[in-house]
């Protein structure tokens, strides 16, 4: 546990295009608090039009923590992440200042907030799997994760490959379901968790419009020097929303109009399981990210 008194962290979250990063701008103005991000993918240096990172001049001198610490070549390592961030939360409060942990990547906050220890894990038993995922790609895995643990097969997307790969690791090597090695929820820090979600259809329509601005953006350009930089050898980084898809329309496997079309399906499909996800938390107070009184709703759940 963290030093006492434990810090107070004010949680964003919710869905892909809901409007997190502009309440967090604006909450933080509010509370004088800085943002530590939990979107595991603006982890990644480089990756900016693709993950809607906020420039430096969007930030509007709000400081933000743990973004662009990670080469595009390395595995996302949640463990590793949890580590960072409860050491920032902790810098944050230690100079009297508000954390505000924002993102929609659940198991990130999750890992965070509450008292969460990682399931060990074997090199040989994990070589094994990635060898077996290299040659057969997924789908045969994910077949076994099923049979095995079919709660967890409901919360990993079948293409996620090195998510099924730890899964299948950890079933091994505990012999128990892999959603059993997980503890039951236990706070680390005291939180309040401000959820923000918007009308399906017109989160539909704000998703489209982002991937369409996306590609307006430079996205392949911002692509194209990933790729030189190794993205594709990034397990992780190589499959996000977006970047998956555009390095399909630079190989000339999709046309523009297929890559951006395939990226909000994809998009579309991953703020599904992100409401599943977050919506199962009883903790988190949700609100219209339309509202017009979204600040004044915030600062009031927020206290």
């Amino acid at each position: 546990m963290p030093s006492s008194p434990s810090p107070r962290v004010v949680t964003v979250v919710g869905p892909t295009a809901a409007g997190k990063s502009a309440l967090s701008l604006a909450l933080a103005r509010e509370l004088g608090g800085e943002v530590v991000n939990a979107d595991s993918m603006q982890l990644y240096r480089g990756m900016d039009i693709g993950t809607a990172k906020l420039s430096v001049a969007e930030r509007a001198g709000v400081p933000h923590h743990l973004l662009d610490i990670w080469d595009v070549t390395v595995p996302a390592a949640v463990a590793e992440y949890q580590a960072l961030a409860r050491a920032a939360i902790d810098d944050i409060a230690a100079r009297g200042l508000v954390p505000l942990l924002v993102g929609g990547s659940g198991l990130y906050i999750r890992a965070v907030l509450e008292e969460f220890e990682f399931p060990g894990t074997d090199p040989a038993v994990r070589a094994r799997l990635e060898a077996e995922l290299a040659e057969t790609g997924p789908a045969p895995l994910f077949a076994r994760l099923g049979e095995r643990d079919p709660v967890a097969a409901t919360k990993i997307l079948p293409s996620n490959g090195r998510r099924i790969v730890r899964a299948l690791e950890v079933i091994e090597l505990t012999g128990q379901p892999f959603t059993a090695a997980l503890p039951d929820p236990t706070p680390y820090y005291e939180s309040v968790q401000i959820g923000i979600d918007r009308d399906a259809a017109a989160l539909d329509e704000r998703i489209a419009l982002r991937v369409d601005l996306m590609w307006a953006a430079g996205l392949l350009d911002e692509v194209r020097a990933l790729d030189a930089a190794g993205i594709r050898d990034g397990r992780t980084a190589s499959r996000a929303l977006g970047y998956q898809q555009a390095l399909a329309e630079l190989d000339g496997a999709l046309t523009g109009e297929e890559a951006r079309a395939d990226t909000v399906r994809g998009t579309r499909r991953f703020v599904r399981r992100q409401r599943s996800w977050f919506r199962r938390d009883p903790n988190i107070t949700w609100l219209d990210g339309a509202a017009p009184t979204l600040l004044a709703d915030a600062l009031a759940v927020a206290g």
